[in-house]
């Protein structure tokens, strides 16, 4: 094992027992097929599942193994043809068996920082799904609350803002300027400190660099 792997396993090991401290179960991986796979063992015939955008998703083949399972049943935002359809989804999301997400950023101590446009996805993680699934690149650890929502704003919020083609400030210069423009993406902060329901929020560390 190599010296970064070993250091990412440890301090895996670390968020892990933080995270049972929080009532939320925590897996570590070396490999995002790892992951998949365990997620992918919990879903059973005929369950309702949904998803969250993040492009962890996509980059770990989590979300291609989502559309491609027959035997779910998968509110898929991306087939949807209209905007009304879209928010139909968003709402049938939270009726889900299962939800798949990413998060922004997460903190060595077993917090969860996420800030959301939309807010589909922070809702879906605070309240509605039976499980929700959080597929986090070792990318993405910071040491504290404030330390995460710096990395949130001048790393991956920039980075999602040129993904999605918006004007803002961060999307032309890469840092945060604490904007109230008409496309910005940073509507609503959410911090998960604690699962009230023990084992809804599953979080699979994976020692990859995924997503933003």
């Amino acid at each position: 094992m190599s010296p970064k792997n070993t250091y990412y396993k440890n301090v895996a090991t670390t968020i892990i027992n933080n995270l049972k401290k929080r009532q939320m179960d925590g897996f570590y991986f070396e490999t995002a097929k790892e992951a998949v796979e365990k997620a992918n063992s919990y879903l059973n015939e005929g369950c309702t599942v949904s998803y969250g955008g993040s492009m962890t998703l996509s980059e770990s083949g989590m979300l291609a193994s989502l559309q491609n399972n027959a035997s779910i049943t998968l509110f898929d935002r991306s087939k949807a043809t209209s905007p009304e359809e879209t928010t139909e989804i968003y709402h049938k999301a939270l009726s889900a068996d299962y939800y798949f997400m990413s998060t922004n950023a997460i903190t060595t101590d077993g917090e969860l920082i996420n800030v959301d446009g939309n807010g589909n996805r922070v809702a879906a993680l605070i309240y509605g799904p039976k499980t929700v699934f959080v597929l986090v690149g070792m990318n993405k650890v910071c040491r504290n609350e404030q330390d995460a929502l710096l990395r949130v704003h001048n790393t991956a919020s920039p980075m999602n803002c040129n993904r999605l083609e918006k004007q803002t400030p961060c999307a032309a210069t890469g840092i945060c300027a604490d904007c109230l423009s008409p496309d910005c993406i940073c509507n609503q902060t959410v911090i998960t400190r604690r699962s009230g329901i023990p084992g809804r929020i599953k979080v699979l560390l994976i020692g990859e660099e995924l997503g933003y």
